[in-house]
């Protein structure tokens, strides 16, 4: 019965949004990504997108002037890793704070010398456990599979990357395992590629992923989705066992 009244009470809010399936497909048009879902699974992204935006918040940070179209892109970029998990994953947050910009975190900050900063530098995105998304929309407008250090970039699913990673034992690169999924297999191959990449760096080699991902593990596995989506064919020449759990993991196959 719980069931049926959420459905309804979905429904009713659904239909009270002030957009169409024209103005979805518009904003997002110019994310090459969203080509890949056609036919019925495209009709799922898009429902999901529905239902993502009445149950989330996004809401203005700063002066940032918020518009459908924005709303519509950022819930279709977050909806595409939960497509075939479900919107439950999303369960014990509610906001997202969308920038114009970079935002200026209000916490103190240590730079590389040591020296302590009252403001840490500005952020394209954050995910905080159990609190808001918060993104920049100059970022998510630089979404591409070579937008970064010519390295794939979507500040969206790096950053709901991190809230999936969070829902087990907080952000630190292992994420819940479906069934059939074995804990002890992941940690080898994110650990392996962790190294691999890392030799490369070390010896200032080409990197298949920005360097970013080196940051620590909960990093590593955003870098690792973002790209997953953006270039999954980088992903799979590079690190391939990567690309596979992260098939399995995310329930979709990019090529």
């Amino acid at each position: 019965m719980f069931d049926t009244i959420t459905h309804w009470w979905e429904d009713r809010k659904i239909k009270l949004l002030p957009v169409t399936r024209e103005q979805w497909e518009a904003a997002n048009a110019e994310w090459p990504v969203l080509s890949r879902y056609q036919g019925d699974e495209r009709d799922e992204l898009y429902q999901l997108t529905l239902r993502f935006l009445v149950h989330k918040t996004i809401t203005p940070g700063g002066d940032a002037d918020i518009t459908d179209e924005m709303c519509l892109r950022v819930a279709t970029m977050a909806c595409v890793p939960i497509l075939n998990l479900g919107l439950n994953w999303y369960d014990h947050w509610q906001t997202v704070i969308l920038y114009q910009g970079d935002f200026i975190p209000n916490r103190p900050y240590i730079s590389d010398d040591g020296i302590v900063h009252n403001q840490a530098p500005g952020l394209s995105g954050e995910a905080w456990l159990r609190g808001p998304v918060i993104l920049s929309w100059a970022s998510v407008c630089a979404s591409g599979a070579h937008r970064r250090h010519d390295h794939a970039s979507n500040v969206v699913i790096h950053e709901f990357a991190h809230k999936l990673d969070m829902l087990r034992d907080g952000a630190n690169g292992a994420p819940p395992m479906h069934l059939g999924m074995k804990a002890g297999e992941w940690h080898d191959v994110f650990t392996a590629a962790w190294q691999q990449l890392e030799q490369r760096w070390q010896h200032h080699a080409s990197l298949p992923l920005d360097e970013y991902a080196l940051t620590n593990p909960a990093e590593f596995f955003a870098v690792c989705s973002e790209t997953f989506f953006e270039d999954p064919q980088a992903l799979a020449s590079y690190l391939p066992d990567v690309y596979r759990l992260l098939c399995q993991f995310y329930r979709q196959k990019p090529l």
